[in-house]
């Protein structure tokens, strides 16, 4: 490893743990970034070798101990929830981008097998701009062997907690050379249990990843085993033909098993990899056709067809759904308010928000009951609370910076969480102008803040989609907020009006805090049983992360942090002002 200077440290995650990295620094001056993603069951020392037998010399290497692996804390092979390896992955990214230097744009990831998984998890869901990722034999299903193998796990999870299993991969079944062998059976660092939890968090996260993988169009590469006992190709297939990724590749190795670079013909796939990377550094990934998402490509399909009548098989089962909601749904105060008002309006939400149970009978309570906790609306509270927790890291960092504070939200409806952030400032010079389009909704928001005693809040009807609205806005703010409101339409025409306006009226080192729901398990159902405001079906376009970030993007914002609701259905994201 004489090409490199090798160094160890540590890095605070986002939820404070301190993870064990390892750094391979180039003699050469260097701006450019790998990061590598271990095995499960492994660690970063693994790494080493890769580093070496890729011969990227003129770039930085970086991996990390994923934790309960290596010389990170936690219980061995155990994490409270298979995401914490994602949101440890963009934690250390922004690590290294900070420490480091090296912009995102110029890092690329490699990864094996369960990192793999972890790697495509985050530039599905963050939506990254770097250049390219190689996925090694990427465990996108694992072979269980034993018949009902998940259902089973999921028993044990519901009654165990913390409950572990022996992985039965040995040395032999993971490559053909004995030397490689050898050291796999000798690292006293690689842990043979892996949690319950984690086996099916992983499962749980590569389904939604294999359904949606159209979202990704960051240049990918898969590398798949032949002859792979641990983990199925079919997946790897199923990963790679749905990639919307304008560069894609995938290389089939008959024969190899599954850890393909320690195989005994590795040179083959680093080779293959090694080409793949210094091409992607050559080319810039064009990102434009992102802006035209609305018009064609893979949401406005999937648009198109909800819009169309169901099958026959289909609309005889939504229509006893939606005959069942319209009728004995209507005892639950949450499903008799989304007829009244619409699903998606601001009542409903604000409804779904306090989650207090109410319905006629008891019967009403059980279907609300249900009604709250639809996944949708789960991930709706936990989007509250990421987006609570932006605006005060946001006002924070202004309060610090010395700055007086002026927030605006363009779509606030009552705006509660926002006064609950103004009451956390009380000695700051913080101060809120909040806008809808509903003067009820706004009529609510002023009692709700005369009950509160706030004085620093004004309420005033407005246009979110107006341009020339937004720019007169006064006093200027230095933080925006558009919640909840760009998902609700298909066409980017009226978001990036909203946007221009935003873009002409915060200063440079301004704020934008904004929301996005680029996955839904329940798309279609909603299109066929629910109705919007307006009493249509309430049908939605999803955009993925990586087109409302470019969008956001064109309007002359650059996102610096996101954060993500555990079912990976609603994010909220904050991006700054750039200079003009």
């Amino acid at each position: 490893m004489s090409e490199w200077e090798i160094a160890e440290g540590h890095f605070d995650s986002w939820d404070g743990t301190e993870l064990f990295y390892r750094a391979w620094k180039p003699q050469v001056s260097s701006d450019k970034a790998l990061i590598f993603l271990h095995r499960g069951h492994e660690h970063s020392g693994r790494i080493a070798q890769q580093v070496s037998e890729f011969g990227l010399h003129g770039f930085w290497a970086f991996s990390w101990d994923c934790r309960g692996h290596g010389l990170s804390p936690g219980p061995r092979g155990y994490a409270d929830n298979y995401y914490d390896h994602v949101r440890d992955l963009d934690s250390f990214v922004q690590y290294i981008s900070r420490e480091y230097g090296i912009e995102v744009e110029n890092m690329a990831l490699v990864a094996n097998s369960i990192g793999a998984v972890t790697a495509a998890a985050w530039v599905h869901d963050f939506a990254p701009r770097i250049r390219a990722m190689v996925l090694a034999a990427p465990g996108l299903r694992i072979r269980l062997y034993v018949p009902f193998a998940i259902p089973m796990l999921r028993l044990l999870e519901r009654f165990k907690d913390r409950s572990f299993i022996s992985s039965y991969v040995k040395s032999k079944m993971l490559t053909h050379d004995p030397e490689q062998m050898k050291k796999y059976d000798e690292d006293e660092l690689i842990t043979k249990n892996i949690s319950v939890n984690i086996l099916l968090g992983l499962h749980d996260l590569s389904t939604r990843i294999m359904a949606d993988a159209g979202a990704i169009i960051t240049p990918t590469l898969v590398l798949s085993a032949g002859s792979d006992w641990v983990v199925k190709n079919s997946a790897q297939l199923r990963f790679y033909k749905g990639l919307s990724s304008p560069v894609k590749e995938m290389e089939i190795y008959p024969g190899f098993f599954h850890a393909i670079l320690f195989e005994k013909d590795r040179h083959k796939p680093i080779a293959k990899s090694r080409e793949f990377l210094e091409n992607a550094f050559e080319h810039d990934v064009d990102r434009s056709s992102l802006l035209k998402a609305d018009r064609a490509g893979y949401t406005r399909e999937e648009y198109l067809e909800l819009r169309e009548p169901a099958s026959l098989l289909k609309a005889v089962y939504y229509g006893l759904q939606k005959a069942g909601m319209w009728t004995l749904g209507r005892l639950s105060e949450g499903v008799r308010l989304g007829w009244t008002t619409g699903f998606n309006s601001g009542d409903s939400l604000d409804y779904v928000y306090e989650n207090e149970v109410r319905g006629k009978t008891p019967l009403g309570r059980m279907i609300d009951r249900t009604y709250l906790n639809a996944v949708g609306w789960k991930a709706m509270r936990e989007r509250q609370g990421v987006l609570e927790e932006s605006l005060r890291t946001t006002v924070q960092s202004l309060i610090d910076a010395g700055q007086p504070v002026r927030i605006v939200d363009i779509a606030t409806g009552r705006g509660r969480y926002v006064l609950d952030i103004l009451r956390e400032f009380p000695d700051a010079e913080v101060s809120a102008l909040l806008r809808d389009r509903s003067a009820h909704s706004l009529d609510k928001g002023r009692k709700l803040a005369a009950t509160l005693e706030l004085g620093n809040v004004t309420y005033e009807e407005g246009d979110a989609f107006d341009t020339a609205g937004l720019l007169a806005i006064e006093p200027v703010p230095n933080i925006a907020i558009v919640s909840g409101l760009f998902e609700l339409f298909p066409d980017n025409g009226p978001i990036l009006a909203s946007l221009e306006g935003l873009a002409g009226l915060i200063q440079p080192g301004g704020y934008l805090i904004y929301t996005c729901q680029p996955w839904h398990p329940q798309l279609e159902e909603i299109a066929r049983t629910c109705v919007d405001w307006d009493g249509k079906p309430w049908v939605m376009r999803r955009r993925t992360q990586a087109e409302m970030d470019e969008l956001v993007r064109s309007a002359g914002f650059e996102k610096t942090t996101m954060g993500i609701d555990s079912h990976g259905i609603a994010t909220v994201s904050i991006a700054r002002k750039t200079e003009s």
